[in-house]
């Protein structure tokens, strides 16, 4: 009269759904915090970059325009030079019919250089790349 078992009798393995299901939820918000707290800390560095790339841009303007206004007056000299021998030319007149300012042109600033340098000059460094 002994008993015979025969029903399943299979050992609990790991977890239960609903607990795997929160672990992967909370995994999920931590990662999203993370996640958020690295995206703030980069926008802050940009921002940073930013205000010293503008408190810097008047002493780089500065820069540029030194190094146009000589290479101007290197190229008035070049011009006296060339242009010596004729009659009624004025070294150093503008082509522009005002009395204002007007930045050179990449041209006109370097006719009188090789082609490498103004090759240089409009592409060699981009700084927006």
């Amino acid at each position: 009269n002994e008993n015979f078992d025969y029903k399943r009798n299979l050992p609990k393995r790991g977890l239960s759904g609903y607990s795997l299901f929160g672990i992967g939820i909370g995994i999920m918000v931590f990662g999203y915090w993370r996640l958020f707290g690295w995206n703030r800390e980069r926008r802050r560095l940009q921002i940073e970059e930013m205000e010293a790339r503008i408190a810097l841009m008047p002493l780089m303007q500065a820069e540029q325009d030194r190094r146009s206004l000589r290479m101007l007056r290197e190229n008035l000299e070049e011009e006296a030079i060339l242009m010596k021998d004729v009659p009624g030319w004025k070294v150093g007149e503008s082509v522009y019919h005002t009395e204002r300012w007007v930045s050179p042109l990449s041209e006109e600033l370097f006719n009188l250089r090789p082609r490498e340098d103004l090759l240089h000059k409009r592409f060699g460094f981009l700084w927006y790349v």
